[in-house]
């Protein structure tokens, strides 16, 4: 009974909406933002923060050194500046003299003390250790130095030490994992820090009814300002689980939500044009925000294929398998063109390194197509057994859509439907030859994107186990490079070679579908699917 009244009081409170301050007479600013998420929060401790559901509110509860822009630059946040040094191994950076944790009763009087180096020290060492058994491991494990990675050299400076050097690290600490808690909090909640967080964010915590709803208020010490106000400028933020994107998407229309994301086959067409664009009809009462997203989707192909007589073995059977179908036609027929057909190799739009003139990828030439069969021992198909394509049901249209135009040029395909968790394990341990996947970014370079193909990675992240020597010297020699356009040169260059070795078959680009009230001001889009509230204002 007590917490159905604290839930109650809680809903009281973060429904208030522009109320007139009767002694002032002016607003009184108590707005609340309410978006869904279709799967629930599991834990805000950062170093869990793993799938989109936590990064998303532990964004909203803490911060790392760094942050980035809409434009996925690198920018201050705890700490004020860093310098590398000549051989990229040392990064010293000089933390903010401003930054305070959450009022919290594990401090002192209640009150949030401020952020120091130990406090770095002390959250990156959390998320290498055993002990905690952090899913992020990966980010520190074998790139560290093994003695001393993390020091603080005085209160507000902080030295991270490199094993080699390794570029995308900065990009690497943008990641929520890399959020700053202070170790009186995870040492007095245990194993109940997960649901009692204390960080530095632009909100701090109040109630999370787990599966239900996750409420934040307002954090009034919050250190970031924009043009002279202080951030945030909302009074609090309340999250509903509503697994049911249809539902979600009714209650965004009947304003009961400020903001839902992802699309949905039962209204995209109710909402979307054939082009991908807002329907003119929807404009007053919504708006629509799409952008690139650092995702890559493809079908994988196991180049450790034991059978001798698959021809997938075939280098042009795999080139004729992406020239076979018409992804511009793909992209508009079942996804409404949110997302764009996969013209330039593996790195997808929105990586600075992208570029679609220097890196030609597949395009839509059944001609061809037929060509590289006949040289493969295939004319027309004939003689080319039947193969299977193993898909969750999410993607049953996609992949039935491709196979389909595939029969034309005589190749069939069986699709397979299978659970997602099934199917990872099953490409884990090589068990299928030709599955669908998808590679989303961790961090914002493209040498995440390369990771999948070093032949030095076990799978994952390499599912089709691919192992070319030019392209682990190229892979290694961007690791080192300092020169941005240098280091996307090379890029450029494993992209070339993924497109002519071809162990995937490239399919498109995704892109963030988001939906708002159309009173709702200042939602920023960026490549990586990051849900930024510092900024946001309800009308």
């Amino acid at each position: 009974m007590k917490s159905k009244l604290l839930f109650l009081g809680l809903i009281c409170l973060f429904l208030a909406c522009n109320g007139e301050d009767s002694k002032t007479g002016t607003e009184s600013l108590k707005t609340v933002f309410r978006y869904n998420q279709i799967n629930s929060v599991t834990s805000l401790d950062p170093a869990f923060a793993k799938s989109q559901n936590n990064i998303w509110a532990v964004d909203h509860l803490y911060n790392g050194l760094v942050q980035l822009d809409e434009q996925l630059n690198i920018r201050p946040a705890i700490a004020a500046s860093w310098k590398i040094s000549e051989d990229g191994l040392t990064y010293i950076f000089k933390l903010r003299d401003d930054v305070f944790f959450h009022d919290n009763k594990v401090f002192e009087n209640g009150k949030g003390r401020k952020v120091t180096a130990e406090d770095v020290v002390y959250s990156f060492e959390r998320i290498i250790s055993d002990e905690v058994a952090s899913p992020g491991s990966w980010i520190f494990k074998g790139k560290v130095a093994e003695q001393e990675p993390f020091k603080a050299l005085n209160a507000h400076t902080f030295q991270l030490r490199l094993q080699k050097a390794f570029r995308p690290v900065l990009g690497i600490l943008t990641m929520q994992y890399c959020s700053i808690v202070p170790r009186e909090a995870v040492e007095s909640y245990g194993k109940d820090f997960r649901s009692n967080p204390v960080g530095t964010g632009p909100f701090q915590f109040k109630n999370w009814l787990e599966n239900q709803a996750l409420f934040l208020a307002r954090n009034e010490n919050y250190f970031e300002k924009a043009n002279d106000q202080t951030l945030p400028y909302l009074d609090a933020v309340r999250i509903n689980f509503i697994g049911d994107r249809k539902t979600a998407y009714l209650e965004l229309m009947n304003k009961k939500l400020d903001f839902i994301s992802g699309l949905e086959s039962s209204y995209v067409n109710e909402l979307l044009t054939i082009d991908g664009d807002l329907k003119a009809e929807k404009a007053q009462d919504l708006q629509f925000l799409k952008s690139p997203y650092l995702n890559t989707e493809y079908l994988g192909i196991n180049m450790d294929i034991e059978d001798t007589q698959n021809p997938l073995r075939i280098k042009a059977v795999r080139q004729a398998l992406n020239y076979g179908f018409d992804r511009k036609k793909m992209m508009e027929t079942l996804r409404n063109n949110v997302g764009k057909a996969a013209d330039a190799g593996f790195v997808p739009r929105g990586l600075p390194s992208f570029d679609n003139t220097k890196v030609k990828g597949y395009r839509y030439d059944p001609d061809r197509a037929r060509d590289l069969l006949k040289e493969a021992g295939f004319p027309n198909g004939k003689g080319f057994p039947e193969i299977a394509l193993y898909t969750n049901k999410d993607y049953q249209d996609l992949c039935t859509f491709i196979t389909r135009q595939w029969e034309d040029l005589g190749i069939k395909v069986n699709i397979e439907v299978i659970e997602s968790a099934t199917l990872r394990q099953m490409m884990t341990k090589g068990q299928v030859d030709l599955f669908r996947a998808s590679w989303i970014a961790d961090y914002p370079d493209a040498e995440s994107f390369f990771t999948v193909f070093y032949s030095k990675n076990p799978a994952p992240p390499n599912y089709t186990r691919f192992r070319n020597t030019e392209f682990d010297r190229l892979y290694e020699a961007a690791l080192k490079e300092n020169d941005d356009q240098k280091r996307y040169d090379l890029y450029q260059q494993m992209d070339r070679i993924l497109i002519e070795e071809a162990p995937v078959i490239f399919l498109f680009y995704d892109e963030t579908a988001l939906f708002a009230n159309a009173k709702v001001k200042g939602l920023s889009k960026n490549a990586i699917n990051l849900l930024s509230l510092k900024k946001v204002s309800v009308e």
